[in-house]
């Protein structure tokens, strides 16, 4: 079998996998759930097709006036899923802490701004080299790089944190995080290999697309797997979570004020007073006494 031949048969399962899920995403209702999810794989299956459609009749001797076309069609996808990526880890984060509003109220404050700052941390790294509608690749690349850090923190922390949040490995909010793990972890260490070892990009190509058809696979199996209702979380009063929670519902709430005057202690400085007249009568009859 032929490279090119190989490469469009994964092409083919890729789009498959597609469109199994999004069939076995909007019959178990997860779309409710996960609306920014919904629309991450409506603009996958709508477009993996049509830009497949563009690239061929850019192949072709006549259609080399598509290139444009598909550049723009393809950064444009590029983007609107870095963009759609942000709104999922709200909502995996969302899922994830639903049984502590005070810590996911909190929580999301802090994942904003964590966002902010590695988003400027990001383009303020970013050498934009290229000039005119080239730059669109040099920004697109680096807000896809700060929300896929932000992916891979927030999957990090679903692993530390899964017993403390009773939150099971079956959970579809796990299993989203985790798809979206393999791919950020994907992209990052498959872009470094290509810069560095030009001589295995066929290579590292296969392995990029087998990733990304692994993380299809996983989010079919969570898909098709019965969904378990998640049960209310007990915790003790003593548990540090719990703690964590009250005081996080806390943050925020001004709660009643409570009025103080301060008075002045009269008899305080009277005393003070009393105390300096003495020390300066007795400075006083010192000085008469050896005069």
């Amino acid at each position: 079998m032929s490279t090119q031949l190989a490469m469009t048969a994964m092409s083919m399962a890729e789009f498959g996998l597609w469109a199994t899920l999004g069939f076995l995403f909007w019959k178990k209702g997860l779309q409710p759930r996960f609306p920014a999810m919904g629309a991450y794989l409506a603009l996958h299956i709508v477009s993996t097709p049509a830009l497949g459609a563009v690239l061929y009749i850019q192949a072709q001797p006549w259609g080399r006036d598509y290139y444009f076309v598909y550049f723009f069609a393809y950064w444009a996808v590029y983007l609107a899923s870095a963009l759609l990526l942000f709104f999922i880890c709200m909502e995996v984060f969302r899922s994830a802490l639903s049984a502590f509003p005070g810590l996911m109220k909190f929580g999301i404050l802090i994942f904003r701004w964590a966002f902010l700052v590695s988003l400027l941390v990001t383009f303020s790294m970013t050498s934009f080299v290229h000039r005119g509608f080239l730059l669109i690749p040099d920004v697109v690349f680096g807000l896809l790089r700060s929300v896929s850090v932000l992916e891979l923190c927030l999957l990090a922390f679903l692993c530390l944190s899964m017993n403390a949040l009773r939150l099971s490995v079956r959970d579809m909010a796990f299993g989203i995080a985790f798809g979206f793990g393999l791919m950020c972890a994907n992209d990052f260490i498959t872009s470094s290999l290509m810069s560095s070892k030009t001589t295995l990009t066929a290579q590292l190509q296969f392995v990029y697309e087998a990733v990304i058809l692994t993380a299809l696979g996983v989010w079919v199996t969570y898909c098709a797997l019965p969904q378990r209702a998640r049960k209310p979380v007990v915790m003790p009063a003593n548990s540090t979570i719990y703690r964590w929670n009250e005081i996080a519902s806390a943050l925020g709430h001004t709660g009643t004020q409570v009025a103080v005057q301060q008075q002045a202690n009269s008899f305080f400085l009277t005393d003070v007073e009393k105390v300096v007249e003495k020390v300066l009568n007795r400075n006083l009859k010192g000085r008469e006494s050896e005069s």
